[in-house]
């Protein structure tokens, strides 16, 4: 079982485990309970009332945060002739096509995000298998299998997230870093909520939003009260 160290003991004793806060309460609470010298990633987990083992359930898609999440994010394309060229020209990383799909095989990931022209996903979908698990498999939902690179680049530049609900569904994902202060956070929050709710499937039946929690990479979680999400979104 892991240990907790001393310092996340002493912040965890002023928490009350059954207290509810405001989105705001529970922002500013994670930022002042970091503890360590790195500049920690702000999460956040809701449980959704749905059963992601239907299809008319699942919750799965990708947003551009208003401050971004804080990390410089190296962007792959696979694509050839003109499209190399013009994934170069709009800042991606790494462009080409088998030699790079070689050296994923490899073991090379010294990439964040994939991005593939239709034309490659042929070849893209032998190394499935390594890019899968590790969410970085390009998807048309998600908008990283297009012809519109210069879009799809920018985005995952600026900050965009991917997300889905896991089998007991729940949906984490990243709002930020501490550095970003609560204002940015909440916005980055209040952005990633607002989907989430536009999202909800017809087939969800009783309370969609259940649960909520955020915290930093460290520290502790502050569990935020669902009847605030009204409040969050006017």
């Amino acid at each position: 079982m892991h240990k907790r160290g001393k310092k996340y003991k002493n912040v965890k004793t002023n928490i009350d485990p059954e207290q509810r806060f405001t989105f705001r309460e529970a922002i500013e609470g994670s930022l002042n309970a970091s503890f360590v010298k790195f500049d920690e990633t702000v999460d956040i987990a809701v449980r959704l009332g749905v059963d992601p083992r239907h299809a008319d359930q699942m919750i799965r898609g990708s947003i551009v945060l208003p401050h971004g999440i804080g990390k410089e994010v190296r962007v792959l394309v696979f694509a050839k002739g003109e499209k190399e060229k013009e994934a170069l020209d709009a800042g991606a990383d790494f462009v080409g096509g088998d030699e790079l799909i070689e050296q994923i095989k490899g073991g090379w990931m010294e990439f964040d995000k994939a991005v593939a022209t239709p034309d490659m996903m042929g070849s893209v979908g032998k190394i499935g298998k390594i890019l899968g698990p590790r969410g970085m498999m390009p998807n048309a939902k998600t908008g990283t299998v297009t012809f519109e690179l210069e879009k799809a680049i920018n985005e995952l530049k600026a900050g965009k997230i991917d997300f889905r609900v896991e089998k007991g569904g729940i949906v984490h994902a990243a709002m930020g870093k501490v550095s970003f202060g609560a204002d940015k956070v909440q916005d980055n929050i209040t952005t990633f909520i607002d989907t989430l709710v536009r999202m909800k499937p017809a087939a969800s039946k009783g309370t969609y939003i259940r649960s909520i929690a955020i915290s930093t990479t460290m520290g502790p979680s502050f569990k935020v009260d669902p009847a605030y999400v009204k409040d969050l979104l006017k």
